[in-house]
């Protein structure tokens, strides 16, 4: 299940269009909607129908595609795109992807070159995914225990990506491979990104059990989780990673209790110009997402959608390129 897309083309020639799994409707029913246009495609982004740096990065690409298709202006493509999510560096990455190979093309020739990049963005991170699973797997197979007991946060399976997932690319690997695996998937308030991690492990047939975010600590503690294995949405030179908010507490709890932490991204989320966690702008979200009874009580509320996790309490970054420390980013720009 880990090699289903995400995201993928349909249409003819003469009329592209992009279908995404909708996951706003998720875990109650997997259904895919069509996006035809700049603005659809914005919207997709924003409300979360998709998510996950690797998937923005991508449905931001298509999204310029549908955008030459209507005539839009390129930079008013990628002014439009680059307002929907801040924290996501996926998101500039592709767009400046886009803009670099549109601004080369003749204008009759655009529409064309626009779809073929938005494909190879998007083959080249379900490529790279795969490779993060093969290079993350060792790390499972050196823990004596079975099965290997693995903690996750948020949802950076298959859904967060265009196929594969990052975080549970060795999970999926490790059950390819015929080992035994367990995942403790947090439930990850307010948006409980934790119930699509279930969903996908449900699907997959991998044993899992869904935590209480506060519940981590205690089961670090508890000597019941053998590594931790969390995504990014964005990584700093420096090696600083924003995730969903609530990774840093976890890997405060693994570093306490003596637990491998490990970030898994591709090397598209690594943001070299940002040099360190205090320069990643984070995304505050809107107080209704914690629900009608907590956002009507009058209460203000804060809603960060990500955190940062210092460089010294990860253990390693695993990429498409292998297993770095946090600190040798550097090598990857070689």
């Amino acid at each position: 299940m880990s090699e289903l897309r995400t995201i993928r083309e349909d249409g003819d020639a003469a009329h592209h269009s992009v279908l995404i799994l909708d996951q706003t409707r998720l875990p109650a029913q997997a259904a895919f909607v069509r996006l035809t246009t700049l603005n659809e495609a914005a919207h997709a982004i924003r409300a979360m129908q998709v998510r996950g740096a690797p998937l923005i990065g991508a449905t931001a690409a298509y999204g310029v595609a549908l955008a030459v298709g209507e005539g839009i202006e390129l930079d008013r493509a990628i002014e439009v795109l680059i307002a929907t999510r801040p924290t996501a560096v996926n998101l500039r990455w592709a767009l400046d992807r886009m803009a670099n190979v549109l601004r080369k093309s003749a204008v009759a020739e655009r529409r064309e070159r626009a779809w073929q990049e938005a494909r190879a963005i998007a083959d080249e991170d379900a490529e790279a995914n795969a490779a993060i699973g093969r290079n993350g797997l060792p790390l499972l197979q050196v823990v004596e225990r079975r099965p290997v007991r693995v903690m996750t946060h948020c949802n950076a399976g298959w859904l967060a990506t265009v196929a594969h997932g990052t975080a549970l690319a060795p999970v999926y690997a490790a059950q390819a491979a015929g080992d035994d695996v367990f995942v403790w998937a947090s439930e990850t308030r307010p948006r409980n990104q934790g119930l699509l991690t279930a969903w996908e492990l449900r699907h997959a047939s991998i044993p899992h059990t869904l935590i209480a975010d506060n519940a981590a600590g205690l089961l670090m503690m508890q000597g019941k989780v053998d590594l931790v294995i969390v995504g990014a949405d964005r990584i700093a030179a420096n090696g600083d990673t924003a995730n969903k908010v609530g990774t840093y507490l976890k890997s405060l709890a693994a570093k306490a209790h003596g637990v491998p932490f490990y970030v898994a991204a591709p090397v598209s989320t690594i943001d070299f110009a940002c040099p360190d966690g205090a320069a990643i702008p984070i995304e505050e979200r809107d107080g209704s997402e914690f629900g009608e009874k907590v956002s009507h009580g009058g209460t203000p509320i804060a809603n960060p959608a990500f955190d940062i996790t210092p460089a010294g309490l990860i253990t390693g970054i695993i990429t498409e390129r292998g297993i770095l420390p946090p600190t040798g980013l550097a090598a990857l720009q070689r």
